[in-house]
């Protein structure tokens, strides 16, 4: 006997068509996966993102830890130069003056280089725009052109980087 009013979802027989549950259900299980694929992708970036922020803020902290004393020794830059001048000024004797400067000159250069500060003093050496301000050229007197001939004032590296540059005359290149 045949049911008159068929139900949908039902067959002539009136039984259940599990079929189409089944195809929903595992419609839903596709859509969960997906889901489940997507927010492992998410976790995944999220958490390259955290690593990579971890490591640009340590490189910052250690920046930051590296040249936290470059004020200071910019300060004491003009002690240098007048201890340097003090030292040119005195001459070759060995003065009781001259010996008390040296010592104070090498004391002060431990400190500052014990905190990563690098004299750059390139008296006949080739002439390096990065490290080297030229004031000046002159005539090259046997010397290689290019080369610096007279050292104004001496530059330097605060952990190699360019704190203040040297003033230097440079040989003339011939004609």
């Amino acid at each position: 006997m045949q049911n008159e009013n068929p139900v949908p979802g039902t067959d002539d027989w009136g039984d259940a068509a599990p079929v189409n549950e089944i195809e929903a259900l595992l419609g839903e299980v596709d859509q969960l996966r997906a889901t489940v694929v997507g927010l492992k992708d998410e976790a995944l970036r999220e958490r390259a993102e955290l690593d990579n922020q971890r490591k640009r803020l340590a490189r910052d902290v250690d920046m930051a830890r590296k040249f936290a004393n470059e004020r200071l020794l910019s300060e004491l830059l003009p002690v240098l130069d007048s201890l340097d001048a003090g030292l040119n000024a005195a001459g070759q004797d060995a003065s009781a003056l001259r010996a008390g400067l040296e010592l104070t000159m090498k004391q002060l250069l431990k400190v500052a280089g014990d905190n990563g500060l690098t004299v750059i003093d390139p008296l006949d050496e080739m002439f390096n725009p990065d490290q080297h301000q030229a004031i000046s050229q002159g005539e090259p007197n046997g010397r290689v052109p290019g080369s610096v001939l007279q050292v104004f004032q001496k530059g330097y590296l605060l952990n190699g980087r360019l704190l203040r540059p040297a003033l230097v005359v440079v040989a003339k290149h011939e004609d």
